[in-house]
């Protein structure tokens, strides 16, 4: 004795559609037109709208999508460059520094002591 329920009769349609038997349409017109909306990420809404109500067209539209992000991306890389400058810059400094106090003669260090000297009878 068999429990399990009968197994769905599918159907293939002229165009090529599959339907369940039991749920075929009564007249069958032809092949269904299918709308799908397909969903990215919503782009920036706050250049739209001035773009729109300011009346511009798509056009500004789309650049104002397309160029917005394209900007940010542009910055962010001059950003990083300026940092990675500033930190080579900032070590080429201290090599500099630390060499010359380490190669520097008597004859400096006594120089040093002398400005030291004339700047407290001036200050």
């Amino acid at each position: 004795m068999n429990h399990l329920p009968e197994p769905a009769r599918v159907v293939r349609l002229p165009d090529g559609t599959h339907v369940y038997a039991d749920q075929m349409p009564a007249t069958y017109a032809g092949p269904q037109v299918v709308h799908q909306h397909i969903h990215q990420a919503a782009p920036d809404r706050t250049v739209q709208r001035l773009a729109l109500g300011s009346g511009v067209g798509a056009g500004a539209v789309a650049a104002g999508v397309y160029f917005g992000p394209l900007l940010i991306a542009a910055l962010t890389a001059i950003a990083a460059n300026f940092a990675f400058l500033a930190f080579l810059a900032l070590m080429l400094g201290w090599g500099v520094h630390t060499v010359v106090k380490s190669v520097g003669s008597p004859e400096g260090a006594a120089a040093v002591k002398n400005v030291r000297k004339a700047r407290r009878r001036r200050g």
